[in-house]
């Protein structure tokens, strides 16, 4: 399910507008953005957890975080375009690759992070939004994160009533999103599915200052 099929249920609101882009756009816009610069002793780690412009609005306020980047992964077609992963057909998941400074946020913390951003217990689910491309996942980019990344999600269990379906699986080929799609919250605030959806969660972290 798009995200705009969500919207078409709250019609009735009349500020609410449609998540899908705008009509005008800058020339590049549905172009790939560029692949995320990774700093010396930088660590990286993908992570899937629905709408990829929620997880990246909130990992861009954390201290220590170098960049969030919206993309797809874990598909099987090479540089699919959203309308293609949207449909369900590659197989990828919306991803957000995210680099940090280990030293300023642990991976533990990152990890921590992501089991409060989203509900890992509903397969293939977040709120609305449904399909395999809105799939719980851990993309690890290291054993030593796998080894992680499989402990966090055991202990995680314990905040949850319903097994959590998270999958953790080795990080394949990364693919940023559009160029419109990077930055999508803080550039589309009034957006409804922004207000609606987005909000509420940085909300609940304390990340809407």
């Amino acid at each position: 399910m798009k995200r705009r099929n969500l919207l078409s249920l709250l019609l009735l609101l009349p500020t609410l507008a449609s998540c899908e882009p705008e009509k005008a756009m800058p020339a590049d816009a549905k172009n790939p953005a560029p692949m995320p610069k990774i700093p010396e002793g930088a660590e990286t780690i993908t992570l899937g957890a629905g709408c990829f412009w929620c997880i990246e609005a909130a990992f861009r306020r954390f201290e220590g975080v170098y960049s969030a980047t919206s993309g797809y992964m874990g598909g099987t077609m090479a540089n699919p375009t959203y309308e293609q992963v949207c449909d369900g057909s590659t197989g990828h998941a919306e991803v957000v690759q995210v680099v940090f400074d280990p030293k300023k946020i642990t991976p533990e913390k990152v990890l921590t992070w992501f089991w409060d951003l989203h509900d890992p217990t509903t397969l293939n689910r977040q709120g609305a939004d449904s399909g395999t491309q809105y799939r719980s996942a851990i993309f690890y980019h290291t054993d030593a994160q796998k080894t992680l990344a499989e402990a966090s999600k055991k202990a995680a269990q314990a905040n949850f009533k319903d097994p959590i379906v998270t999958e953790i699986t080795k990080a394949g080929t990364f693919y940023p999103a559009e160029n419109y799609h990077q930055d999508y919250y803080f550039q589309n605030k009034s957006n409804g599915y922004c207000r609606m959806v987005i909000e509420p969660k940085l909300k609940k972290l304390k990340l809407d200052h």
